[in-house]
């Protein structure tokens, strides 16, 4: 083969190489696992627009409200979906969440700890309960299903016996007044702009209360935690190594790990992020109601996976985002406070809810297997 026959054999293998070949910007798209959760949040968005347009959903109250629960949910579903990138599943979530509850109200009520070192006492615990659940599904090889399971028995069992041993109940009130002059309690109590929402009702822009004041006094903090978390999340995944070892830990553990990857640390810091979220929604929600309950989280777990899904995790791991938990999250949330406006009986939310998540594991299933045919 001559010289000349050589340099263009070599440019058409340049050109065929796959990995040269320019994306198209639909492929580009279609390949964004937040791309069925954005839609589905425009379409909610438009039904109740139709639907409760005039029922004071989209006022700002409205609006706070709605937003307030999904922040909520966003902030344990966007841990839930990094665990599941990482190829992971916690269910002792929503038990998690009873658990720091009573750990920073018992502390704080009966033991007579500073509020602030009590909710110190709470995370300190998360970091724990997180580690074991890692290591041990780390070391054993056990499904992490089965795990956190039996994780979700002993920590709602531990919670409640512990709580009617020491106090003779299943709720522990009394929190509200620790609050006030408390020097990290803010973090998780205090709504945010306040001054921004009055300079609103100054101008009769919101609606106001027979006192005078906003009826939607300001930004409830748990949407700067959801908008703080996904922000961070998303950082994590798309911009560091750790986020390059998180998808690789969920796509090929042990391809992961025959090139260096601390497959093991990497999941153990996951399952601690699982919990210290879900404690941070115990502290929001503790120090918002000024009481803890024994019941508290019930089932978050499934909600918190089911946004996640939503968002474009797959199940297998090694795919999904931050942004679509999130997405996953304001769908779940503006569903469950729509159909309070629109008068519909409340249970139909979790009808939605699981032909949400069947609909979502269907159409990534589907987006997935075009994208791989296409390549």
């Amino acid at each position: 083969m001559s010289q000349k026959e050589k340099n263009i054999s070599s440019k058409i293998d340049f050109n065929q190489d796959e990995r040269l070949q320019k994306v198209s910007k639909l492929r580009l798209l279609l390949n964004r696992p937040e791309l069925g959760a954005l839609g589905g949040a425009i379409l909610v968005f438009i039904f109740f627009g139709i639907i409760a347009g005039d029922s004071g959903m989209f006022s700002a109250y409205g609006i706070l409200n709605f937003l307030d629960v999904s922040s909520n949910l966003g902030i344990i579903a966007i841990a839930a979906a990094m665990l599941m990138i990482g190829g992971e599943f916690d269910l002792s979530i929503g038990s998690m969440i009873g658990f720091a509850g009573i750990c920073i109200a018992i502390p704080a009520i009966y033991w007579g700890w500073p509020l602030w070192m009590s909710i110190i006492f709470a995370f300190s615990m998360a970091v724990l309960v997180g580690y074991f659940n890692g290591l041990l599904v780390v070391k054993t090889g056990l499904p992490s299903f089965i795990v956190t399971l039996a994780m979700l028995f002993i920590l709602r069992g531990a919670t409640l016996a512990f709580t009617r041993l020491i106090t003779g109940r299943t709720q522990v009130p009394g929190l509200s007044v620790l609050i006030e002059n408390d020097p990290i309690a803010w973090i998780f109590a205090t709504d945010t702009f306040k001054w921004f929402f009055t300079w609103l009702g100054s101008m009769n822009l919101i609606a106001m209360r027979t006192d005078g004041l906003p009826l939607a006094s300001g930004i409830p903090i748990s949407v700067i935690w959801f908008i703080a978390l996904t922000i961070l999340a998303t950082w994590i995944l798309m911009k560091t190594r750790y986020g390059n070892w998180i998808f690789a830990s969920g796509g090929d553990k042990n391809g992961a790990t025959n090139v260096g990857v601390p497959v093991g640390k990497v999941k153990i810091g996951l399952f601690i992020g699982t919990a210290v979220a879900s404690t941070i929604f115990a502290c929001i929600q503790v120090l918002d109601a000024g009481s803890a309950d024994t019941m508290r989280g019930n089932l978050k777990e499934l909600e918190a996976i089911a946004a996640a899904v939503v968002g474009g995790c797959l199940l297998t791991g090694g795919y999904g985002s931050a942004i679509g938990a999130a997405l996953g999250a304001i769908i779940f949330g503006t569903v469950s406070m729509g159909i309070f406006y629109t008068d519909v009986d409340t249970d139909w939310f979790k009808v939605f809810l699981g032909a949400m998540m069947l609909l979502a594991v269907v159409f990534n299933n589907y987006i997935r297997k075009k994208v791989t045919e296409s390549k």
